[in-house]
């Protein structure tokens, strides 16, 4: 297949969530961005109604993996094309990608690598980073496109095996790491806060104070991850805690 096929057909599936839809979902996106394939098997107006109609069927799965499972799909038809396999089951190969892949996405991207990067942003703009914004778009976007480029890229030449892949960067594992990096962070913005002449009361009095009160939260999160509570929830508990906060007034 040429090489501006596949370009084609990469950068198409970056729009697969454009055209979200509640009844199937993202088909309407997956054919669109195999839809260069038809002209490059060169399929008639029969064969092109019935490629069509077996893609358009329910797809959905995360953003990110939906560009290992087009290169897989590519691939395949493309092999199976020159086969006249007969036998070849696209939507089969597709169902059992997307939910694994699905789970991993929302598991490392949603769950672990996208508050990260927002608790190191919120971090270097407490600190007076002016480009905090553009920071936090300099650490996610190259790790999402990569996943993309890249599980496409092994997706096409390795077709049913494609899932390989994404079984070696082992994502469930690096997640919990990086939700003890966020963990850090957030201890880190929270000490940042209790510093001399910092935003919360009565700071030039009780600075050792507030000091050990960080340290004591610190332990206490680590107690409550022993008692079974998850990195994310605390995440989450931390935040609720200071929206009460605020809204009761105690910062002011």
């Amino acid at each position: 297949m040429r090489k501006t096929t596949l370009v084609n057909i990469f950068l198409r599936s970056l729009l697969i969530h454009a055209t979200l839809n509640f009844r199937r979902m993202q088909n309407l996106g997956f054919t669109m961005a195999i839809i260069p394939l038809i002209r490059e098997l060169k399929l008639n107006e029969k064969e092109s109604e019935a490629f069509l109609t077996k893609h358009l069927q329910m797809f959905n799965t995360h953003p990110y993996f939906t560009g290992p499972i087009v290169g897989s799909i590519v691939g395949l038809e493309e092999e199976h094309a020159s086969q006249k396999d007969e036998l070849f089951d696209a939507n089969a190969i597709k169902q059992s990608f997307m939910a694994s892949y699905a789970a991993i996405g929302d598991t490392f991207f949603w769950g672990a690598f996208r508050p990260f990067a927002a608790f190191v942003s919120i971090l270097l703009m407490y600190l007076g980073l002016a480009f905090a914004p553009v920071i936090y778009l300099l650490i996610y976007t190259p790790v999402h496109v990569w996943v993309r480029l890249k599980g496409f890229i092994e997706g096409y030449y390795r077709g049913k095996r494609g899932f390989e892949f994404i079984r070696s960067l082992n994502l469930p594992g690096l997640a919990v790491k990086i939700r003890w990096m966020s963990l850090g962070v957030l201890i880190a913005l929270l000490l940042w806060l209790s510093r001399s002449g910092g935003y919360w009361p009565f700071m030039q009095t009780y600075n050792i104070v507030i000091r050990l009160a960080a340290v004591a939260v610190v332990l206490l999160c680590m107690f409550l991850m022993h008692k079974g509570l998850t990195q994310l929830q605390l995440l989450y508990g931390a935040v609720a805690v200071f929206v009460v906060i605020s809204w009761t007034g105690l910062m002011n």
